[in-house]
C-alpha cells in the first residue's frame, strides 16, 4: 500500500540510491566532475528530509524532498545539455575555445585545466550519460514526494 510514509521512503531510498551509486562510479574510477558533485548536494538533503519527515510527517519537509529532488533533476539536466553541447557549461569545468590567445596564456588554460571536464561524457547506458539517468530518475524521486505531499494523512 502507498501510504504517506511508504512514498517518503521510497523516495528517500531512490536518492540514498543514486548516492549510494554515484560513489560506487567513483569508487571503480570515475572521477566526479564539479556538475556530478553538485549533483549529490540535493540527494543528502531529500535523505535527510525523508529521515525527518517519516517520524515528522510534516507536508512542509515532504515538499522540500520534492524540490530536493527537482532541484538534482534540474542540475542533471543543465549538465546533459552541457554534455551534448546544447549550451555552454561553467568555464571552470568545460573546455573553450583556444583561438587567438598567444603561448603564454595557452600555457596557464593548460596548467589550470580542470582534470575531469563536464563536457565530457564518461560513462552512459541506452544513450543516456549518469548525469541524464539522474535527470530521469530524479523525476520519478519528486513524483514520489508529490504522491506522499498529496497523500491522505491518515493513511501516515
Amino acid at each position: 500500500m502507498f501510504t504517506r510514509r511508504n512514498l517518503v521512503v521510497m523516495a528517500a531510498a531512490g536518492s540514498a540510491a543514486l548516492l549510494a551509486g554515484a560513489f560506487a562510479f567513483q569508487a571503480l574510477g570515475y572521477a566526479p566532475c564539479k556538475m556530478c558533485i553538485w549533483q549529490r548536494y540535493p540527494h543528502a538533503i531529500a535523505i535527510a528530509l525523508g529521515a525527518l519527515a517519516f517520524f515528522v510527517p510534516l507536508p512542509a519537509l515532504i515538499a522540500l524532498g520534492a524540490l530536493a529532488a527537482l532541484a538534482t533533476a534540474a542540475v542533471g539536466g543543465y549538465h546533459v545539455g552541457v554534455e551534448q553541447g546544447w549550451w555552454e557549461g561553467p568555464s571552470s569545468c568545460t573546455s573553450s575555445a583556444i583561438g587567438g590567445v598567444d603561448p603564454n596564456a595557452l600555457f596557464d588554460q593548460i596548467m589550470n585545466a580542470p582534470l575531469v571536464r563536464c563536457d565530457d561524457i564518461a560513462w552512459q547506458f541506452a544513450g543516456l550519460s549518469m548525469a541524464g539517468w539522474n535527470m530521469v530518475i530524479s523525476l520519478v524521486l519528486a513524483a514520489l514526494w508529490i504522491a506522499a505531499l498529496r497523500a491522505n494523512q491518515t493513511s501516515a
